[in-house]
């Protein structure tokens, strides 16, 4: 009879033998993947409200954001080195502190990576929708669902494919922008220049209380950088390249947000003027481009959507392999990893229900607030990793690894706990809904708490096999 291990992928599964995932990513395939999860092209979406919440300093903004979430893509990267296994922050916790940390971290961490799919779904199929009206919202909703399903079942290697492809549409958009900014100011539009100070520091309009209330604003546009951690085992050398890799996706992501961010702010510098304010960017992209760059813009709202989909239908079903494998989640349904495509097609299968069913019932905002807590109260548990296994544990204190595994992870926790304190009531006792049902599911692995959680998982391991 044999623990369960996590570097170990199960032997069998239902009489077909499983060889685990397929290691065929290089670092910058882990960077395509990051930028594709997180979406080069985020502020698009959130210009308008953060231009006004900062009062004309988003680009700063987006200087705060990507520092403060530099400190826990560090602690990402050093956690990805000591155990490079699917099963990412649920892995970390379970190693570093302990098997029922591990098990909760997971747990919460599902409610981030099960609903990302469904609202890039529903950000997609709205977008889609006000594009061509004649196609009802629910057919949208659909075909997206089962296009980003479709994909993945291929395998890794068209998820790459696919997250190339849309990564290079993405950044030939910026490239187009960004000229066409710069030919703007250059003949005298906005503010006519292009060095300028005022998107980082406007004396008359400058509030820190405004720029750090819009800060969370800017953070989610990083969220999806930690999915690179869950592809450890489809990863060439993974120790070294997933931390790489998810310290460059902030870095080369941060770098494009406050570009993007700061033409436009030179372009349109009255932030008082977006009418409607969800389509700010756009508006700036008529205004440099016409109609043409105005209805890309919009149309690249959804090829984020459709990207952001894909990279986080396989961080998610990574994930709950960790955890099957482990015994924490029903091994038979998350476990199991085709022998031909080696992906797991029922975790797959089933986020592509929810995300079908989700975008019939649920709403944009309530659904990103969610996805949003799950993903602060995941960093969290991430940074609480570095300080048990580095800096407690191993007792590297001195020089550089004071810095790498004290003053980051401290640093990523509190901003972590900041953004996730200003989560809206209902969003928490939702919140805290779903993590009484993990408490519950763990009550019941464990017979009542009668036996540990270790126990627990010898027990499903010796059952399995």
């Amino acid at each position: 009879m044999k623990n369960a291990n996590l570097t170990d992928a199960p032997k069998e599964t239902e009489g077909c033998v499983v060889k685990g995932f397929k290691p065929v990513l290089s670092l910058w395939a882990l960077v395509f993947f990051g930028l594709a999860f997180v979406g080069p092209t985020a502020p698009y979406t959130f210009f308008g409200v953060g231009s006004l919440e900062s009062q004309g300093h988003f680009a700063l903004v987006y200087v705060i954001a990507m520092l403060a979430v530099s400190f826990t893509a560090v602690s990402y990267g050093r956690m990805a080195t000591a155990f490079p296994e699917a099963g990412s922050t649920y892995a970390y916790a379970s190693r570093a502190i302990h098997p029922v940390a591990g098990y909760l971290a997971g747990w919460i961490m599902l409610l981030d990576y099960l609903l990302m799919p469904m609202l890039c779904v529903i950000i997609a199929a709205v977008t889609s929708n006000k594009l061509v009206p004649s196609i009802p919202y629910i057919v949208w909703a659909l075909s997206t669902a089962v296009a980003i399903t479709g994909i993945n079942l291929c395998g890794i290697e068209m998820t790459l494919t696919a997250t190339v492809i849309f990564n290079a549409v993405l950044g030939i958009s910026i490239l187009w922008f960004v000229v066409a900014a710069v030919r703007a100011l250059l003949a005298g539009t906005g503010q006519g220049t292009l060095c300028s100070i005022k998107p980082f520091y406007n004396a008359p309009e400058f509030s820190v209380r405004a720029i750090m209330s819009a800060t969370p604003i800017a953070v989610v546009s990083f969220l999806g950088f930690d999915g690179v951690s869950t592809l450890a085992e489809d990863a060439i050398n993974p120790k070294k390249n997933v931390a790489r890799a998810t310290v460059l996706v902030c870095i080369v992501a941060g770098a494009l947000f406050i570009l993007e961010t700061y033409l436009g702010q030179l372009i349109w510098p009255d932030y008082h003027q977006f009418h409607p304010i969800e389509t700010a960017f756009s508006d700036i992209g008529r205004l440099i481009g016409g109609p043409s760059l105005f209805f890309l813009i919009a149309s690249l709202v959804v090829a984020q959507a459709w990207a952001g989909g894909i990279t986080s239908q396989v961080s998610a079903s990574r994930l709950m392999f960790g955890m099957a494998r482990d015994g924490r989640l029903p091994h038979r349904l998350f476990g199991y990893v085709h022998p031909d495509s080696r992906v797991p097609v029922y975790s797959i299968v089933l986020m592509g229900l929810i995300a079908c069913i989700g975008a019939l019932l649920f709403d944009m905002d309530r659904s990103g607030e969610l996805v949003n807590l799950g993903a602060c109260l995941g960093f969290m548990t991430v940074n609480l990793s570095v300080l048990a296994h580095y800096f407690i544990r191993r007792g590297e204190r001195r020089g550089g690894h004071f810095w790498a595994n004290l003053v980051c992870p401290v640093l990523g926790f509190v901003i972590c706990l900041y953004i996730m304190l200003s989560t809206s009531r209902l969003i928490m006792e939702l919140g805290g809904l779903w993590s009484l049902a993990g408490f519950a599911y763990l009550a019941i692995q464990t017979g009542g708490f009668r036996r540990n959680l270790t126990s627990a998982v010898i027990s499903t391991s010796s059952n399995r096999e």
